[in-house]
């Protein structure tokens, strides 16, 4: 595929400064830039590469005022980033359009009950069980697992190895990259007298509503009863857990490696951070933002604020406390010598008035 830099500029609406007829043939990130690729600056700390690249197209912001000469051609737009990544979803559309594949590969088994609507895809060794529904437009690819009862939308992608247990709900247009598995048993235990546990029985399930995109290797558990729910639009990175009856906000951003546990709350349009830890039977407010490996053991009901530590607590309290936490060794010296200084101090003290009592 080539297009010129007048062509992009018009799709984006935005202004040219430079060669308009210049073509491009592919993208790149600026520091990689070569002749006949599209990047783009949005970060002022990749603003030298701008003077070095070789891409034939860099996309700025409108009022981007360079300091240096440079020798690409400039798309001027509002947002860069918001832009590029307009452009790299289309290029992903277009590449997936050659690459689309349909049908049932006959690796794959597919249970007679099963409904499967039109342009399905289903690749080898997937295993469809008994009553699963999967709409049109729905890729699902090898190794994938989906368990009886299980309702998929339209245009959804599940990559190899996903596992989707019974009874799971689906929306459209959901992503789950590979080795997820959705509807795994809660983490649910009774401790009894002899100090065992009996297993308790999670016959619940998990709805996934529409827009949701998760990452690899991530679980979400399957309620004790009820539903384990993440809302549309919600976006879930690789290595995390989502336990029983959990429910996650709509358009909620969850990063790697971080738990929620059971049956918390998580408000719509809030953002967690890597390695973040959420204690069970909480309720976090709209529009919370968690920093990375904070800890949650609290609710949190006022909306948009933003939480740091563990144990977590407000950010401006957060940074007043770090700046604290770097002098904490010379203070302990300070500590150390006042209080060397305080017994030879008292000691003279006691000797001069035992001496005047003499």
């Amino acid at each position: 595929m080539q297009f010129t830099a007048k062509q992009i500029s018009e799709f984006l609406n935005g202004s040219i400064d430079g060669n308009p007829d210049v073509a491009v043939t592919e993208l790149s990130k600026i520091e990689d830039g070569k002749a006949g690729s599209l990047s783009f600056l949005s970060n002022p700390k990749y603003e030298n590469f701008l003077y070095s690249t070789e891409a034939s197209v860099v996309i700025v912001s409108k009022d981007f005022n360079p300091t240096q000469n440079y020798t690409s051609t400039l798309i001027r737009v509002e947002n860069p980033y918001s832009s590029f990544t307009v452009l790299l979803d289309k290029y992903n559309e277009a590449v997936n359009a050659r690459a689309a594949q349909s049908g049932i590969d006959k690796l794959a088994f597919v249970h007679p009950t099963a409904k499967i609507g039109e342009g399905v895809f289903i690749g080898a060794f997937a295993y469809i069980a008994e009553h699963a529904e999967i709409a049109s437009g729905t890729k699902v690819n090898a190794q994938v697992y989906v368990g009886a009862n299980t309702k998929i939308g339209e245009n959804s992608t599940f990559f190899p190895g996903v596992k989707i247990y019974h009874n799971s709900v689906i929306g459209d247009r959901v992503i789950i990259h590979s080795n997820t598995v959705i509807g795994s048993d809660g983490f649910g235990f009774a401790p009894q007298k002899d100090g065992t546990y009996n297993k308790i029985p999670q016959i619940g399930n998990v709805i996934i509503e529409s827009d949701v995109e998760i990452g690899a290797n991530t679980t979400v558990d399957r309620a004790t009863m009820g539903s384990t729910i993440i809302k549309k639009g919600a976006k879930i990175d690789n290595l995390i857990q989502i336990a029983h009856n959990a429910e996650i906000g709509e358009n909620t951003v969850l990063a790697a490696q971080s738990g929620i546990s059971g049956s918390t709350k998580v408000g719509p349009n809030s953002v967690i951070g890597g390695q973040v830890g959420i204690a069970g039977h909480l309720t976090l407010a709209k529009g919370t933002q968690i920093g990375a490996q904070a800890g949650i053991n609290f609710n949190i009901t006022e909306e948009n604020k933003q939480w740091h530590g563990s144990p977590a607590q407000p950010l401006r309290n957060w940074m007043r406390a770090s700046v604290i936490f770097k002098h904490l060794p010379d203070v302990e010296k300070r500590i150390n010598v006042l209080e060397e200084t305080l017994k030879k101090l008292t000691a003279e003290l006691e000797k001069n008035t035992i001496n005047n009592e003499r």
